[in-house]
């Protein structure tokens, strides 16, 4: 479904983030991808969803598949009418309009009425508190509400994959249970693709099949989730459960004996 295969990345013809990056995601599978801030995961994303292109960054090197064809030089319009949303970072919402109207902006591709009103109605099933909230402006909506509203909206856009930019960050622990639970029925039920990048390992690697681990614009490590749930280095790093003294990747044989950390 999608392949991104040891792609570069370079802001402004000087800054060099990504470097040789590779990864995948099946059709209707949920992947996590950790790392520490810095790392690379959200320039991975906008790389996809072509985000990219608005920030002076480019890929200097290697290629994005999406369903065997390569589309890193497509505009985001392009790429989001080919079934890719890019849910942000921050919740970032049309503050002053109420939450219909920002799901409504989210169906900007779909032309029938009929299709946008039962598009809303399935965002609805799965965040009923939106519901209840129709018509009040989004503003001042609480974080979680508004977690919740740029979800449904990128739903809206009936896309095949979504792309999701810390979507626990700033909510509390029942809250980001509530929506990763919903997450889970939405790519169950729907078989909507998602690739996380996830700042709480903890719960990203509970809800998805397989993980990537960046560190400085690389992949070091991926695995099935359980696998790298156990693995003592990302117990260390991103859970907590490992020793106390924090220490570089350099620093662990495990990560010494392999260069390559994909085939």
């Amino acid at each position: 479904m999608l392949k991104v295969n040891n792609v570069e990345v370079v802001y402004s013809s000087v800054l060099l983030t990504l470097r040789g990056v590779s990864f995948s995601v099946e059709d209707g599978q949920m992947v996590a991808l950790l790392g520490a801030n810095g790392a690379g995961k959200t320039t991975s994303l906008k790389s996809i969803s072509g985000l990219l292109r608005t920030e002076l960054g480019e890929v200097t090197h290697g290629n994005i598949e999406w369903d065997g064809k390569t589309i890193e030089k497509k505009s985001p319009q392009q790429i989001a009418r080919l079934g890719i949303t890019q849910i942000l970072e921050g919740r970032r919402l049309y503050s002053h309009l109420n939450v219909e109207e920002n799901l409504r902006l989210g169906a900007y591709l779909t032309r029938s009425n009929a299709r946008k009103k039962a598009r809303m109605e399935m965002v609805y099933s799965y965040f009923p508190r939106l519901k209840d909230l129709s018509s009040n402006v989004s503003g001042y909506l609480s974080g979680g509400e508004q977690q919740q509203l740029v979800v449904g909206r990128g739903l809206m856009c009936e896309p095949r994959l979504m792309l999701i930019d810390e979507a626990s960050l700033g909510l509390a622990p029942i809250l980001i249970r509530n929506l990763f639970d919903a997450l889970i029925k939405i790519n169950s039920e729907e078989k909507i693709a998602m690739l996380m990048v996830e700042q709480n390992a903890q719960i990203a690697l509970e809800v998805s099949s397989f993980g990537y681990v960046m560190e400085n614009g690389r992949v070091v490590l991926d695995g099935p989730s359980e696998k790298l749930l156990e693995n003592e280095d990302v117990k260390e790093f991103y859970l907590g459960l490992g020793q106390q003294k924090r220490k570089s990747y350099k620093e662990v044989k495990h990560y010494k004996r392999r260069k390559r950390w994909l085939g």
